[in-house]
């Protein structure tokens, strides 16, 4: 079905319709995407749209004035066919995006167009994108955590609801399944909402993904954003902006928790960067923008928790060369309250989701927020894995047998820990044929308190793989014990625990 609107299509403001007037200006000199124009009557204001083109297609966002004559712009759609001496018509207002119940389950551009070929949504309203974060005394002060029926998550880096976690990982390792599960957990199960925004996205991306939420079930509250790789950097730049503004609807409004993912914020930077190097701003250090770390707060600082609602926002972060001391790098860290690693080795060993427990971090987990018990466990958890870690290269030169008896248990507890940590997901059972699980943070951390006090060491380690809660562990062991059995017989004693 073919879309009704207009693509490049900018909301007319208030004043503008109730008036019928335009303040109409001439285009001065185009330079790619810079553009510079004359107004006689009255100057646009800064963030102010701008409208060209034989049909006003061409968009073009105010970012400064020059004198008391002349304003310079930066087009988010491309320029073709813009020249000198065009008129160029002020629309009286900022970009603005769709809000409201309608805008479920459906997928936007940044001029707040539906680009999934459907019929453009009804019952919305339109506001600015360009909105102040909320006051100091709106904010909740209270740190809780957000659970994400996610065993891994949960109990070793706790989420902040209200909060800002950095998902790091490659290729292949199982990032868009993990945002996904948690859209699911999160729709299904704590009826909020979740905002997808794509800065800088392949179109294939998106597409799979939009596919994807549908097959799963979870589109209906659900809302996706898109600025694809190929658009101009103003446009980039923005479609986080539009993404949050929704979010914000649904927080302020509606009194929802909102779950924000944006893939990739390095991009948003990458995008700024690009719109200061048009504009002719001296850049800062590696090349970088002299205002990122404004522009990045301005973004960050919208997402908080308030005395409404909360925006819970899972970001991931592209690390230039793998270096932690990158400019973009180090601002964005500064933003995030936990940082979670995918890792490539536990993903080939088949342990998902292939969160790494010993390079992921939360601020969340102290004794004062997440209390005594779990802050105790989640500890011990990390000394066990830690201690197998540094026996890995002598169980891999000298065998299992030559490690102290202190030392083969250490091992038994981590072996079953990482498989406890592991857990079927919603979103992939028809590739698995496993029942997705959701387990509750009481489930979870009783689980793992019960394998480090060795209440399981005679179960084989296979019953502990891709279940939920513990007890499940039950189950699966006495088929794999009757299985064992007639190969344990012509043994002349038995094996130790650990190995099994």
């Amino acid at each position: 079905m073919k879309d009704s609107v207009d693509p490049t299509r900018v909301p007319k403001s208030e004043s503008e319709s109730k008036r019928g007037l335009t303040n109409t200006g001439v285009i001065v000199s185009v330079r790619g995407s810079v553009v510079d124009a004359r107004f006689d009557e009255k100057l646009p204001s800064i963030s102010s749209v701008l409208r060209a083109g034989a049909k006003k297609e061409i968009v073009i966002e105010v970012l400064a004035q020059s004198d008391a004559h002349h304003v310079r712009g930066i087009a988010l759609t491309p320029t073709q066919g813009l020249a000198r001496g065009m008129a160029v018509e002020d629309t009286g207002g900022p970009l603005k995006a769709p809000v409201g119940k309608g805008i479920l389950s459906r997928m936007f551009d940044v001029f707040g167009n539906a680009i999934d070929r459907e019929p453009a949504p009804t019952d919305i309203q339109w506001r600015s994108v360009h909105r102040d974060p909320p006051p100091l005394d709106r904010r909740s002060t209270k740190s809780e955590i957000f659970e994400t029926g996610i065993k891994v998550i949960d109990v070793l880096v706790p989420l902040e609801r209200g909060g800002k976690a950095g998902l790091f990982g490659g290729a292949g390792v199982g990032k868009t399944v993990l945002l996904t599960e948690m859209i699911h957990n999160v729709v299904s199960h704590q009826k909020g909402v979740s905002i997808f925004c794509g800065i800088g996205e392949r179109c294939r991306e998106g597409e799979e993904l939009y596919r994807d939420m549908k097959a799963a079930g979870v589109l209906p509250n659900m809302v996706m954003v898109f600025g694809q790789m190929n658009e101009p950097p103003g446009s980039r730049f923005r479609v986080g902006h539009a993404a949050l503004t929704m979010a914000e609807y649904f927080r302020d409004d509606e009194h929802r928790d909102v779950l924000l993912l944006i893939d990739n914020i390095f991009r948003f930077i990458q995008a700024g960067m690009e719109v200061s190097g048009l504009m002719g701003q001296m850049p800062s250090r590696l090349g970088y923008q002299p205002t990122m770390g404004t522009e990045l707060s301005g973004l960050e600082e919208r997402i908080a928790n308030t005395d409404s609602g909360a925006i819970t926002s899972i970001q991931a972060v592209y690390v230039p060369a793998d270096d932690f001391t990158d400019p973009a790098a180090v601002h964005t860290f500064s933003h995030l309250s936990a940082s979670i690693v995918l890792s490539r080795n536990r993903a080939s060993e088949g342990l998902f989701p292939a969160i790494d427990p010993l390079q992921s971090s939360s601020k969340m987990a102290t004794p004062g927020i997440v209390g005594d018990r779990h802050y105790k466990l989640a500890q011990e958890i990390r000394r066990t894995l830690a201690q197998h870690a540094d026996l890995k290269d002598i169980i891999a030169m000298l065998g299992l047998e030559q490690l102290s008896p202190e030392d083969r248990n250490v091992v038994a507890r981590a072996r079953r820990l990482e498989r406890f940590l592991t857990q079927p997901f919603f979103t992939t059972e028809q590739f698995t044929g496993m029942k997705g699980k959701l387990v509750s943070l009481k489930d979870a951390l009783d689980g793992c308190e019960r394998i480090l006090s060795d209440e399981f060491k005679d179960y084989p380690e296979s019953a502990f793989y891709m279940i939920g809660s513990v007890n499940e562990a039950k189950a699966k062991a006495k088929p794999a014990a009757a299985k064992a059995a007639p190969d344990a017989k012509p043994q002349p004693t038995p094996a130790p625990a650990a190995v099994v």
